[in-house]
């Protein structure tokens, strides 16, 4: 098989998945809260990733050295995903993935910080047009930043910390171990951050299917994502990803009657311009 077409394919898959996990993450939201969604989204997650471990014989894996890289990386993903949670239930959908394209723009920022990498002259353009693409996505002087716009946005620099922690774990530990780390030591945050009050909903035969989607979901959307920029170029896989933008439009328009608002494509749409900028200078620096 053509590995673009290879890729496109574990891109839909990604963008599907992606999807599931707004949706579902919104069905739930009246019975549970962020961190009881996180706590049974970890528990399916702990059950695949120990299944999957199991079957391949990855067990010898999994390693202890890098604990304290896990819990750093694991802490920041959990606290994003529980932000991007809320931010689906009370901003529209579209508006959520906007501003979770944002991600790459802060990975440029934190580099420096965290990896030691040089902000070079078009990561330097990118993160611009960036913050021109939030502007315009989130329009602060138009009605006022409202507490879910502010959530998506803060969840996109935790997801760049997730993304940057995960790059520094790949030099040192297989996928297997990082998934299993990922699910355990989430499934203890959400232990202790839902059940601080003593009282923990369980899922019933309503949000049970749901929460299954979200954990299945999740893992699944990663592992596409990972598995197509292993095959392809991202110059090619990323803009595949921004179709998840009118997917999850449409999805909102057809299921909860959201309007859809063509400055948020336009704000998308140079927040991808950034991206792929600086994807492509990357590309032909490392070619030539």
């Amino acid at each position: 098989m053509n590995p673009i077409f290879k890729a496109a394919l574990f891109m839909t898959g990604a963008i599907a998945s992606f999807s599931a996990m707004a949706v579902a993450g919104r069905e739930v939201s009246f019975a549970l809260d962020t961190f009881e969604i996180m706590l049974f989204r970890s528990v399916v997650g702990v059950v695949i990733v120990c299944s999957v471990a199991a079957f391949t014989g990855t067990w010898r894996q999994i390693r202890t050295d890098a604990l304290h890289i896990h819990g750093i990386r694991n802490l920041a993903h959990f606290t994003g995903q529980n932000l991007w949670f809320y931010a689906v239930t009370v901003i529209p959908l579209a508006q959520v993935f906007a501003l979770e394209f944002t991600s790459p723009i802060w990975v440029i920022l934190l580099s420096p910080l965290l990896l030691g990498e040089k902000i070079t002259a078009a990561r330097a353009v990118a993160a611009i047009l960036g913050f021109i693409g939030i502007l315009i996505v989130a329009r602060p002087g138009m009605a006022g930043l409202n507490p879910g716009i502010v959530m998506a946005g803060v969840s996109a620099i935790f997801f760049a910390l997730t993304n940057i922690f995960t790059k520094r774990l790949t030099r040192t530990q297989s996928i297997t171990c990082i998934l299993f780390y990922l699910t355990v030591m989430q499934l203890v945050f959400g232990v202790a951050m839902a059940g601080y009050d003593g009282d923990i909903a369980m899922p019933d035969s309503q949000t049970l299917p749901w929460l299954v989607l979200i954990g299945c979901a999740g893992l699944l959307a990663h592992f596409c994502i990972t598995t197509a920029l292993s095959i392809a170029p991202a110059t090619v896989v990323v803009p595949i990803d921004f179709i998840r933008l009118p997917v999850i439009a449409v999805i909102g328009m057809l299921a909860y009657n959201e309007a859809v608002d063509i400055w948020v494509f336009v704000g998308a749409a140079i927040i991808f311009a950034g991206n792929y900028f600086n994807i492509y200078t990357e590309t032909r620096k490392n070619v030539s």
